[in-house]
């Protein structure tokens, strides 16, 4: 008799499946809640700037040092848009780990998803 037919084994296939997609729900939730959590920071070049930003890019902390009174406010305002790039790279590379670790590398899901973290790296000044 064809299993899905059988009310028992038909019980069994969906509590299956209903198990899988708990954990699957689970797994994006701690996925998610991860990401979220990931703070990438970065100096400029100059060392006049540190620069935090959240997993999305978006400005946390900047920090001056005593050196920003030595440079003009164009370097200053460069300093920061340096560090920032290199803190959304680096908030990226966290994203693109966590990503890679839970779907593996191989994965299609995996992929588009760094392909978005990356993109989204990417706007902005980057040099």
């Amino acid at each position: 008799m064809d299993e899905l037919l059988d009310p028992d084994a038909s019980l069994t296939y969906l509590r299956g499946w209903q198990d899988r997609v708990e954990r699957n729900a689970a797994t994006a939730r701690d996925t998610a809640d991860r990401i979220a959590a990931v703070r990438g920071a970065a100096r400029d070049g100059n060392d006049l700037t540190e620069v935090t930003v959240d997993s999305t890019g978006a400005l946390l902390d900047i920090r001056f040092t005593d050196r920003i009174h030595r440079f003009p406010p164009s370097a200053v305002a460069r300093a920061v848009l340096d560090a920032s790039a290199a803190a959304r790279r680096a908030a990226a590379g966290q994203a693109r780990e966590i990503v890679t670790e839970t779907l593996g590398p191989d994965s299609p899901a995996a992929r588009a998803i760094t392909a978005q973290i990356d993109s989204r790296a990417g706007k902005g000044h980057d040099g």
